[in-house]
C-alpha cells in the first residue's frame, strides 16, 4: 500500500524571453501551478498547464486549479489508503472533467512511484529512444519580415521543424514568403480555432505549399465539419484542442477529421491517458507529436519521455529552455546540433526544481496533509 502524506502546491511565475503571440492572445509570462506529492517513501512532480488570468485556452485557468486541488482533488488522494500510479486515475474521477487539473496530481504520483523504485519514466513507458527530434512553434510577429527573422533564427539553431502560428489576415502571404525562403523545410501551421469553415479557400490555398500539416483549424469540439474541411483539402489537418482523451482520438479518426493528432499530456489528463490516446492513434496508423505549452522544465522532462514513444513520429514543441526562459526552474534543456533533445533517463522525470530558482519565482504556497 502507498498512501499520500502530503501534496505542496506552489503557483510560479516565470517571464518570458520573448512574448508570444497566437490568435487568441499574447503571453509576456509563463504561471503555472506545481504540485510536489509526498508518498511513503518518495515524492514526485506534477506541472499544470492550464491558463493563467482567465480560461481562454482551455476551460480550466491557474486560480480553478489551484481551488480544485486544494479543496477537492488533494483531500481525495489524502484520505485514500492507497495511491498508487494504477488507482489514481480512479481515485480522482468522481470529478467530472478537469483533465489539467488531474494531470498534475496523476503525473506527481508516478513520478513519485518511480522516484522510489529507482526507474525512468522513459523506462516504465517502454520507449527505446533516448533523444527525439524537435521543432518549434513561433508566435504571430508584427511583420513578415520580423517572422522571417525569426524562423532563420530557429532553423540555425538546428529545429527540424518549424511551426507558424496563423490567424485571420496574418496567413497566406506569410506562409508564401516563408516557403519561398526555405522550400525544403519541415513546414506547418497552427490556427488555434480561429477560422470557419467558410474559410476553406484559405485553406486551399495553403495546399499550395506542401505543408505538414494544418494544425487546429476550427472550432474545438466541431470534428464534424473538420472532416469536411479535411476532405476538402490535400494538407492533412492535425487536431489538437480537439482531443481530450483517448475517446475523442478515436471519435476523430473515425470521423476522418484529422490525418495527424497533437498529443499534450497535460491537456488530456496526464502521462497515462496520454499513452492511451498515442496507442489509439498507432493502431489506426495515424502518426502523433508532442505538443507543448510553454512548460518549465518540470513538464517539459515529462513531455520527453512520453515523445520517446514508437508512433511520435514527427517534431514536437519540445524546444530548448533557452526558446522561453532565461532562466528555467530546472537544469536547462539544451537543443543538441542534430535538432534532438536529449531525455531524461534518471529516476522518476529525472529533473527537479532547482531549489533557490524555485523559491525566486513562487508568488504562493500552500502544504496540505492527511488530517
Amino acid at each position: 500500500m502507498s498512501r499520500v502524506e502530503s501534496i505542496e502546491l506552489a503557483l510560479v511565475e516565470l517571464p518570458l524571453v520573448r512574448p508570444f503571440r497566437v490568435s487568441f492572445g499574447t503571453s509576456t509570462g509563463k504561471q503555472c501551478v506545481l504540485a510536489r506529492v509526498r508518498l511513503d517513501d518518495a515524492e514526485g512532480w506534477g506541472e499544470c498547464v492550464a491558463d493563467d488570468g482567465f480560461p481562454g485556452f482551455s476551460g480550466e485557468w491557474n486560480e480553478g486549479v489551484w481551488a480544485l486541488v486544494r479543496d477537492v482533488l488533494a483531500p481525495a488522494l489524502l484520505a485514500a489508503d492507497d495511491v498508487t500510479s494504477d488507482t489514481v486515475e480512479d481515485r480522482l474521477r468522481f470529478v467530472r472533467g478537469n483533465p489539467m487539473a488531474k494531470a498534475t496530481l496523476i503525473d506527481a504520483v508516478l513520478d513519485a512511484e518511480l522516484r522510489a523504485a529507482g526507474r525512468s519514466l522513459v523506462s516504465w513507458l517502454g520507449a527505446e529512444r533516448r533523444a527525439v527530434p524537435c521543432g518549434v512553434s513561433i508566435g504571430i510577429a508584427d511583420t513578415t519580415d520580423e517572422l522571417r527573422a525569426h524562423v532563420d533564427e530557429h532553423l540555425a539553431q538546428g529545429y527540424q521543424r518549424i511551426k507558424l502560428k496563423i490567424m485571420p489576415g496574418t496567413d497566406v502571404e506569410r506562409v508564401a514568403a516563408i516557403r519561398r525562403d526555405h522550400p525544403d523545410i519541415l513546414l506547418s501551421v497552427d490556427a488555434n480555432a480561429a477560422y470557419e469553415p467558410k474559410d476553406v479557400d484559405t485553406f486551399r490555398a495553403l495546399d499550395e505549399f506542401g505543408l505538414l500539416m494544418i494544425e487546429q483549424p476550427l472550432h474545438y469540439e466541431d470534428l464534424v465539419r473538420h472532416a469536411a474541411l479535411q476532405a476538402a483539402i490535400r494538407t492533412p489537418i492535425c487536431l489538437d484542442e480537439s482531443i481530450r482523451s483517448a475517446a475523442d482520438a478515436a471519435a476523430a479518426i473515425d470521423l476522418g477529421a484529422c490525418r495527424i493528432i497533437n498529443i499534450k499530456q497535460g491537456r488530456v489528463g496526464g502521462v497515462l491517458e496520454a499513452r492511451r490516446v498515442h496507442d489509439v492513434a498507432a493502431a489506426a496508423g495515424v502518426p502523433v507529436w508532442c505538443g507543448g505549452m510553454l512548460e518549465t522544465g518540470i513538464g517539459r522532462a515529462t513531455n520527453l519521455a512520453l515523445a520517446a514513444l514508437p508512433n511520435f513520429t514527427l517534431p514536437g514543441d519540445t524546444s530548448a529552455s533557452a526558446r522561453y526562459f532565461a532562466e528555467d526552474l530546472t537544469e536547462p534543456f539544451v537543443l543538441e546540433p542534430d535538432g534532438t533533445m536529449a531525455v531524461p533517463d534518471g529516476p522518476g522525470i529525472g529533473v527537479v526544481p532547482r531549489p533557490e530558482r524555485l523559491e525566486a519565482c513562487t508568488v504562493r504556497h500552500e502544504v496540505l496533509t492527511r488530517a
